[in-house]
């Protein structure tokens, strides 16, 4: 990756920041500098200590090309610049707002409350080398009058030159402008020899540091593919929040020229995502209205750039489903995304993913919190996209719920998907036309013992195996007319509760381990799950009998959809309820995957085995 580091003097940059030779590509996020780190930059730059190196991106590169804006403060007009500022936006737009935009500094305080800034040096205390710097910058407000005692008292009033010159408080508004420096000094020395002598040192010490300080930038020529401006720019923007591919393309996008020829303006990424995403959380549960958790704006970028490759480049030299898939959506395939592909492309993959809403809905999966893996909903919505109406049909539908189920069970989405997802869409397409099986159905892989080591809602099994108990047709114990569905399932605030209580496995000496586990929890209704409680299955047995007036067998067969065996509940036997329902959720979820498990007894297994992986944690 070809660069040049230049050096630049300050007051040429400004001048570049100001013209519009150099802004920001559009992915930039705000300035947001506060009052103290300004100053603290502003007495760097007039001791002439380095304030670090900037990275600039030339412009005018076919790969690179951004939608830019102007830095914060700069006149806004559609001018081409020459260079986009990677790194270093905070301090040029602060040297640019205090040195050469003529209006007050926008800025705020520790508290993060809006500040509008002059800021001036006070040159007796600039000249001093016993006095630290910062100490000698000033900050005012707005009106230049600066306020004491809550504001009954002035400390200084710099709102006319006049009181500046009086005061001794040299403007850093005027400091790269020599004209006006000339000025200002005329005023301030009035012909008196000791301000004279204090300006020549002032001029000295101060003026001629930032009249000659220069800012080295590297230069990143136009020819940086844009995979490497994102690596370049998340590696430099380590304190702030990592660059998000979306933003990249949605300022690629901003920035196409054909598109703006065609329709006047440019497009607009962002707000198609939010069309989508609005559509999507009014119709579907697939995401979340927070925005925290769910399908996200680069997961759909990733399906529409799978859709698009796999059309692209079928039929390509070498290409094979099932050891080189055409298809891709590596970074760096996402970015290279064209807008025209994206536009064709969307509309359809929008449509998929209220149909992968649907398929989930029909395998028990009703809200975003219970999706298993939300990466494997790229790949589905792929295969939909590709497929059409063909996913219709029972026998292409069983397979890809069979498909589905194994990844869930085989837990193959916990890692980095890249490669996963290319190989599963073109396969499992292959596979509905008459294919072999995809390799992520043959390789998947479930042992017995996984279920002994599923606590917690975090690992994508564990969702899987209270979403198979449901499309099995489980009923809750009191509302148990019909099996447990959506409109129960949110009506009657279903959720999981322990068999055996804790407090009764506890008191029985078993082990956390086994009573923690998914084998001792089923889903039941909010009321159902208060009416047993802490007590002991004997207790709560009866309990439900008395609430719900069915005579006990009658209960037994309700529970029994449950894959649990009602006698051990009567019989408060525990090691026997925990062996037979772990056998019938290893049927279960063998069902699912149309495959059998690996039994205990050959592969045992601990929670130890997965704590490397916060996806797969129990």
């Amino acid at each position: 990756m070809p660069f040049q580091t230049p050096q630049f003097h300050l007051r040429e940059l400004l001048d570049m920041v100001h013209d519009g030779r150099i802004q920001l590509p559009d992915f930039q996020r705000p300035w947001k500098w506060d009052d103290e780190r300004i100053a603290a930059l502003l007495a760097t730059v007039t001791r002439d200590y380095p304030v670090g190196v900037m990275m600039a991106l030339e412009t005018g590169g076919p790969g690179t090309r951004f939608k830019p804006r102007p830095l914060s403060g700069a006149p806004v007009g559609r001018v081409e610049p020459e260079l986009l500022l990677m790194d270093g936006q905070q301090r040029l737009t602060s040297l640019y707002q205090a040195l050469h935009s003529e209006a007050p500094v926008e800025t705020m305080d520790a508290r993060k409350k809006k500040l509008r800034r002059w800021y001036y040096i006070d040159i007796d205390r600039a000249v001093n080398e016993d006095i630290d710097r910062e100490d000698a910058i000033l900050s005012v407000p707005e009106d230049r009058v600066l306020r004491e005692d809550f504001g009954r008292g002035v400390a200084y009033d710099l709102s006319t030159t006049e009181n500046e010159a009086a005061a001794g408080m040299f403007p850093f508004r005027l400091m790269l402008d020599t004209q006006k420096t000339m000025e200002w000094m005329f005023g301030f020395t009035a012909g008196d020899p000791a301000r004279q002598r204090l300006w020549t040192r002032f001029t000295s010490k101060v003026l001629n540091n930032v009249g000659q300080y220069q800012i080295p930038i590297i230069n990143l020529t136009k020819d940086t593919p844009k995979e490497a401006v994102c690596t370049v720019f998340e590696k430099v923007n380590t304190g702030g929040v990592p660059l998000n591919v979306f933003e990249l393309v949605t300022a690629s996008y901003a920035a196409d020229p054909a598109y703006f020829e065609e329709k006047g303006k440019d497009f607009q990424l962002h707000e198609d995502w939010e069309r989508i995403f609005n559509g999507l959380a009014a119709n579907t549960m697939l995401v979340a209205t927070s925005r925290a958790g769910g399908l996200g704006n680069t997961d759909f970028l990733q399906t529409v750039t799978l859709v698009s490759t796999y059309f692209r480049r079928r039929g390509r030299k070498g290409a094979d489903p099932y050891s080189q898939p055409a298809a891709s959506c590596k970074r760096k395939d996402i970015l290279d995304l064209p807008l025209e592909e994206y536009l064709e492309w969307s509309p359809r993959v929008v449509d998929a993913y209220h149909w992968t809403a649907r398929f989930l809905r029909r395998q028990c999966v009703f809200q975003v919190a219970d999706i298993p893996y939300t990466t494997q909903l790229v790949a589905l919505a792929a295969i939909r996209t590709v497929l059409g109406d063909e996913t219709d049909s029972d026998e292409t539908y069983a397979k890809i719920a069979r498909w589905y189920w194994c990844g869930v069970f085989g837990e193959q989405y916990g890692g980095s998907p890249e490669t996963r997802l290319p190989k599963d869409l073109e396969q499992v397409v292959a596979w509905v036309r008459g294919g072999r099986e995809p390799a992520s159905v043959g390789e998947a892989i479930f042992q017995e013992a996984r279920l002994g080591t599923l606590r917690s809602r975090n690992s994508a099994a564990y969702k899987g195996v209270y979403a198979v108990l449901m499309r099995q047709g489980c009923k809750d114990w009191t509302h148990n007319r019909e099996p447990i569905d959506e409109r129960i399932f949110f009506g009657h605030q279903v959720g999981l509760y322990q068999i055996f209580p804790k407090s009764w496995c506890e008191r029985n000496k078993v082990s956390r381990d086994k009573y923690e586990s998914i084998v001792n929890k089923t889903l039941l209704a909010h009321r159902t799950g208060q009416l047993v409680g802490q007590r002991g299955p004997k207790n709560y047995l009866q309990s439900l009998e008395t609430d719900t007036g069915l005579p006990g067998n009658w209960l037994d067969d309700i529970i029994a959809t449950h894959l649990i065996d009602p006698a051990c509940l009567r019989e408060e036997d525990f090691e026997r309820f925990y062996r037979e329902r772990t056998t019938r959720l290893r049927e279960l979820i063998e069902a699912a995957m149309g495959k059998s498990a690996i039994p205990a007894a050959v592969a045992p297994e601990s929670a130890d085995d997965y704590e490397s992986d916060p996806e797969l944690v129990a």
